[in-house]
């Protein structure tokens, strides 16, 4: 086998690495978000609002990719859940805030502690070096999916040519921002 076909088999096994994690990642937070009673994505976005910090809904809009309509649906269903709460800007009225219920979330975050205590156990093998490695590599795949889920939003709602944009039905946001739509 040439260094080529060696190199591209290496990336394929780490493609069929990464998609297994990901998709037992999305099955175990799954798992978490039906038992808090929640959808998967507003468990994701619950799980940015907990790496975030209190942010306005646009910032949470910029860090999932997920479009400001679509963002809105979310915190209205996390908000009634009670996992947030809205708070206006001392400074600014205009602003709101969105901030987690720390007590409600840190139930559901008991759940996650099982996997955080596995994943942990496997870091403590690697040396620093190797840690950071992986860190550069989290950030870029962040950025990477962010870019690779904007271009895929667009692809989906770019005019099919011949079609008329002016007879679509309108979609529901949180709908239009996490399930393809249907070719028309």
């Amino acid at each position: 086998m040439s260094s080529l076909e060696s190199r591209a088999a290496l990336m394929q096994e780490l493609e069929h690495a990464l998609r297994r994690s990901s998709g037992q990642g999305a099955i175990y937070s799954q798992t978490v978000a039906d038992r808090a009673g929640i959808s998967s994505s507003d468990m994701d976005c619950l799980d940015f609002l907990n790496l975030e910090g209190r942010v306005t809904a646009g910032r949470l809009a910029e860090v999932t990719g997920l479009t400001t309509g679509a963002i809105t649906g979310v915190i209205d269903r996390l908000e009634r859940a009670g996992l947030v709460r809205r708070e206006r800007d001392g400074e600014d009225r205009r602003k709101v805030f969105i901030a987690i219920e720390a007590e409600n979330v840190a139930k559901i975050g008991r759940l996650c502690e099982p996997m955080q205590r596995a994943v942990k156990k496997e870091w403590e093998a690697y040396s620093d070096a190797e840690l950071k490695l992986l860190l550069r590599f989290a950030n870029q795949s962040y950025q990477t999916m962010l870019e690779a889920t904007a271009n895929l939003k667009a692809m989906i709602e770019a005019p099919k040519e011949g079609s008329d944009e002016r007879t679509r039905e309108p979609e529901d946001n949180h709908a239009a921002a996490t399930k393809p739509r249907r070719p028309r």
